[in-house]
């Protein structure tokens, strides 16, 4: 069983269910999809702040949300998945704690969705999408308590691991749409500017595939 962990917020609910739906589409392994969504997320109060989505630091809850045992794939919900998540998941190594896309660049524009700041940043990006070794002994300080303590800039830059233990997966598997030139050997799309659901992101780099995920959703709805 695949378990996946997807970033949800109410604002985008939407981007949750298309993302899911193309994931779905393309397994060839069984998927357990866990929403990540506040309200179900017991002996956690989200403390921080400065967070452009409901899931930004609460994504560091992913082992212990299986009692720090397995494996498991973390990601934002503003994404689509165009491959076999099966195969992100053969990436798994068990010498490290996580395995992450390490980006490393500038962001084209000074704001995203909603209104939101979008500021550089060293590491940006890389806990967006994140294959977790759970069960990793160095993981399991990461309990509701300590996520809530600390800072936004110790949680997204794993400043609780040897950099060792960050293993690297392809940037294939989560692809900064309109960051990155347009790219249709990609596995896993990331509008992380905004997922073409709003207005101001509808006709964004790479949208028609996110649409047509969509449509397909709201097609299986029974009338």
């Amino acid at each position: 069983m695949i378990r996946v962990v997807v970033g949800f917020d109410q604002r985008e609910a939407v981007a949750y269910h298309t993302f899911c739906q193309s994931i779905i589409e393309k397994a060839s392994q069984p998927v357990s999809f866990l929403p990540l969504a506040l309200n179900t997320l017991s002996g956690y109060t989200e403390t921080h702040s400065d967070g452009s989505n409901a899931f930004i630091y609460s994504r560091f809850l992913t082992p212990s949300l299986f009692d720090f045992q397995g494996w498991a794939i973390f990601a934002d919900g503003d994404m689509l998945c165009r491959d076999d998540i099966a195969k992100l998941w053969a990436l798994r190594d068990e010498s490290k704690a996580v395995l992450v896309a390490k980006h490393d660049y500038k962001t084209k524009a000074p704001d995203k969705y909603l209104g939101n700041k979008n500021a550089d940043y060293p590491r940006k990006n890389w806990s967006s999408v994140a294959l977790w070794n759970c069960g990793h002994a160095a993981n399991k300080l990461l309990t509701a308590e300590h996520v809530m303590k600390q800072t936004g800039a110790y949680l997204h830059r794993f400043s609780w691991l040897d950099d060792s233990l960050v293993g690297e997966i392809p940037k294939e598997w989560n692809w900064l749409t309109t960051e990155y030139p347009d790219n249709y050997n990609a596995h896993l799309l990331h509008y992380t500017l905004g997922t073409p659901c709003f207005k101001d992101y509808w006709s964004c780099e790479m949208s028609g595939e996110w649409h047509a995920a969509a449509r397909r959703v709201q097609d299986g709805i029974g009338v």
